[in-house]
């Protein structure tokens, strides 16, 4: 453990009676079975990798399976249980608070609850629901909300919008492919240039984004400008979550503002094995010390300051 005090932007939480609800519907978020999560393995987790704070949030599907109704109480359930997660464990964990786009009245009132009953230190978004894509006019009054609040918003892959392909499962590519649509669209939409004050962190390391950013870029710039259009895909934040190995590491750095790298485990989601692995691949990376603890921790303390003075993990504080 070479890096203690990390913190984790990228760590799910999966609430017994969520997963009961998912496996009733008979969904398998990402192709694969819904892992086992208690906050005893979360700690663990994070003490063996030197994790101070974990951040929470709910994987993909999300609450709205096509019920407003049904949306709005599953997440008022998920996101209370979130929050006494928190109160038992302050030192250890924060949460992104799960919403109900693309019901957009109820994630208004969840956001507004949440952050100011439960103290979420921000919300967590699919990139895409039911085939709709953040950046959607109609979601304006959400991002208005958010932006009101200089909320931080954490951007989750999804299923896509159509069929799948035998014998590839959606985390292999489609989840990738998912968030750099989501962003594209956030940006050419004009949602990124309305809502300045929306801190948008993008899952595993913005998919396809740092890789392809050039090819991309006149299609994120009113003109076609090529800067430009960088410029707008480095307004992101990125995350580390199965992104820091020898091939995709270096694409983020080469393309990402600096301060806004992310460290983020995914777990569990991704077992402790592929954890290690990518963890490994960051700490054994040449990183000069002050790009290093920016990503494992500071870079995240401007963005959730009141994690900053907790320095070390503590087991079961």
């Amino acid at each position: 453990m070479s890096n203690p005090a990390r913190i984790d932007v990228h760590q799910h939480i999966v609430p017994p009676d969520y997963a009961n609800w998912l496996t009733q519907h008979g969904i398998k978020p990402g192709g694969g079975s819904l892992p086992k999560w208690s906050v005893e393995d979360a700690i663990n987790m994070m003490d063996e990798h030197g994790i101070a704070t974990g951040i929470l949030s709910v994987s993909t599907p999300g609450v709205h399976l096509g019920n407003d109704a049904e949306a709005r109480v599953k997440a008022r359930e998920v996101n209370e249980f979130a929050a006494k997660v928190v109160s038992a464990h302050p030192h250890r964990f924060g949460f992104f608070a799960t919403l109900t786009l693309p019901d957009v009245d109820g994630a208004i009132a969840e956001a507004v609850y949440a952050m100011e009953e439960l103290h979420a230190a921000g919300v967590v978004l699919l990139a895409n629901t039911h085939g709709r894509y953040l950046g959607e006019k109609d979601f304006d009054p959400l991002m208005q909300e958010l932006n009101r609040r200089h909320a931080v918003v954490f951007v989750h892959p999804s299923e896509l919008p159509g069929p799948s392909v035998q014998g590839v499962p959606s985390f292999a590519a489609d989840f990738l492919l998912d968030t750099t649509r989501a962003a594209i669209n956030l940006i050419v939409s004009g949602t990124m240039t309305r809502y300045t004050n929306l801190k948008v962190i993008l899952s595993h390391a913005g998919g396809f984004i740092p890789y392809a950013a050039h090819r991309m870029a006149p299609v994120c710039s009113p003109d076609g400008n090529v800067e430009t259009g960088l410029e707008n895909l480095r307004r992101f934040y990125f995350d580390t979550a199965l992104s820091s190995s020898p091939t995709a590491l270096p694409s983020l750095l080469a393309f990402a503002d600096p301060s806004h790298i992310l460290y983020g485990s995914d777990s569990p989601f991704a077992p402790v094995q592929a954890v290690s692995r990518f963890t490994d691949g960051l700490d054994t990376y040449p990183l000069d010390n002050q790009l290093r603890s920016a990503i494992n921790r500071m870079n995240a303390e401007t963005l959730f300051p009141q994690f900053a003075n907790v320095l070390t993990p503590i087991s079961n504080s």
